[in-house]
């Protein structure tokens, strides 16, 4: 694998300098606050990365004012490097590991959030999002037998696989992959805490709880669209709560797996599923409003954005769970564009284009399959395999 030379970063950045709004990079625009998700694959060690990289991240990270990151590894190291390039009124809060039970194997990831102390002000809350004991209680009872069969092929194999241990012949049993038919528990808890996003003198501030979370990839749809639906019933159910009124603004900012790779087929399923929160919510008489920007498509374009470094899914979303008027609701995405320069907007930092033109290659169509694959290994494990997606919201002026 050929990462990205010395000369070839020489290009890159001279490219970007020269129109580093091409790209899609939010403008540092007086009035807004941009909000952001970036997947940095595997964000671990420094020494994982060149110092080139490192600038590049950091030249990219400090264009937002809150900034969800995925994929931190235990080792902090690279994460509180990328922190300090970005500059002194940077600060960031982070999560323990998730997705590994200590001790055990499994890849355990961290969960952060980088925030602009001009303009964000940390809350007091910080808190993983599980489901509790009861609830956890409640869901095994109510679907008792169906669990206890999807466990039998598994249970099958510990016999077997305990028989083999005590007589080695032959080759050791593997396990069977089982799909549990309901939701149990996220493959990695979210993370989540309070901000108030500061606005002119004498206003009140946007009042949220951000959201981030890396939801379930495999190869099974169901399993992902049972961590996104627990993961909209707990955002919807804390937004509905009649003592939640210090933080009524849930703001979900991550990398949630859903499958977007046929736009004619599967956006108008994701957004059908959607909206019925919308409805479900407007029946019971609720003003909350449910707006994911994302599965639209942003005036000016052609189809939705895509997301993930080869540009073939929509994997990243932003998501606004609101009862504040003043954040945009989803019947105005269609109006959201660059003018007026403080938003509302959103888009998606396309750094795949930049590198491409910068190393003067033909458009990504006309590239042939090996052509392609060594492209993408230049940077989807030096860099990400995810590009940064943003949300800009004008800053409160009432």
């Amino acid at each position: 694998m050929a990462d990205l030379t010395a000369d070839e970063w020489a290009n890159i950045n001279a490219l970007l300098e020269s129109d580093p709004y091409k790209y899609g990079i939010p403008q540092r625009t007086y009035g807004s606050a941009v909000l952001g998700s970036f997947n940095i694959r595997k964000l671990g060690s420094v020494s994982s990365r060149s110092t080139n990289t490192w600038n590049f991240l950091a030249n990219i990270c400090k264009r937002f004012d809150l900034l969800s990151v995925q994929e931190i590894m235990g080792d902090l190291e690279g994460f509180d490097k990328l922190v300090s390039l970005m500059g002194p009124e940077y600060d960031a809060i982070v999560s323990d590991k998730t997705g590994q039970f200590p001790g055990e194997q499994g890849l355990g990831e961290r969960l952060g959030f980088i925030y602009n102390r001009n303009l964000i002000r940390q809350g007091n809350i910080v808190s993983d999002v599980s489901y509790d004991r009861t609830k956890l209680l409640t869901t095994i009872v109510a679907h008792y037998k169906v669990l206890v069969e999807t466990a039998k092929p598994y249970l099958d194999y510990l016999q077997t696989r305990d028989a083999w241990r005590a007589n080695p012949i032959g080759s050791e049993p593997k396990a069977p992959k089982i799909q549990i038919p309901v939701f149990l528990t996220f493959i990695r808890q979210p993370f989540c805490a309070s901000f108030e996003i500061v606005g002119h003198p004498e206003t009140k501030p946007y009042q949220i709880m951000a959201i981030n979370a890396h939801l379930y990839f495999g190869t099974s749809l169901e399993d992902r669209r049972q961590e996104f639906d627990a993961l909209m019933e707990w955002i919807i159910g804390r937004v509905q709560e009649q003592d939640n009124t210090y933080f009524s603004n849930y703001v979900l900012m991550g990398d949630l797996n859903l499958s977007f790779s046929n736009p004619k087929k599967d956006r108008p399923q994701i957004e059908k599923h959607i909206k019925t929160f919308n409805q479900g919510m407007q029946a019971a008489g609720s003003t909350t409003n449910v707006n994911f920007p994302f599965l639209d498509v942003h005036k000016g374009s052609t189809e939705p954005f895509r997301t993930n470094a080869r540009l073939s899914e929509t994997f990243d979303q932003i998501g606004l769970f609101s009862h504040d008027p003043r954040l945009p609701s989803y019947d105005k995405n269609p109006e959201m564009g660059p003018e007026p320069p403080q938003g509302p907007d959103y888009g998606v930092v396309n750094f795949v284009e930049l590198f491409r033109e910068a190393l003067e290659l033909p458009p990504i169509k006309d590239l042939s399959s090996q052509e392609k694959k060594e492209f993408y290994e230049k940077f989807e494990h030096e860099v990400s395999d995810h590009l940064p997606i943003w949300l800009r919201l004008p800053l409160p002026e009432v």
